[in-house]
């Protein structure tokens, strides 16, 4: 009994002190978000998908267009995530003589591709 009660004793000390030096950050959700990031860059990149680069330049692509702004700042640009991803959606909303393809209501990319593209260029 008294090896179980070191070891318990021994398991909390460290997740307190992990805790208390900032190392309990939950890497499942680091790593879950990581992974959309970059699923949402692939889909953004990809040519048959988002095809952001068609128009705009981005960080990282190859062979970017210069008919949209390039997207850099864009956390500064859009500090509302949701406006991001309403404007990657349907950019008719903010702007009815845009040329900016309407992903979602054309059905181009689904709600959850949406999402991802937006947390990746949120990221930019």
């Amino acid at each position: 009994m008294q090896g179980f009660m070191h070891k318990i004793s021994t398991t909390v000390s460290v997740a307190a002190l992990t805790t208390c030096l900032g190392l309990a950050t939950p890497l499942t959700v680091n790593a879950a978000e990581d992974a959309d990031i970059a699923k949402g860059k692939e889909l953004a990149f990809d040519r048959k998908k988002g095809n952001c680069l068609a128009c705009h330049d981005i960080a990282g692509g190859s062979l970017p267009g210069n008919i949209g702004p390039p997207l850099v700042a864009m956390k500064a640009r859009f500090p509302d995530f949701n406006i991001l991803r309403d404007q990657i959606s349907d950019a008719r909303i903010n702007n009815p003589n845009t040329i900016m393809i309407p992903f979602g209501p054309h059905a181009v990319l689904s709600a959850k591709e949406i999402d991802l593209v937006a947390k990746f260029i949120h990221t930019l």
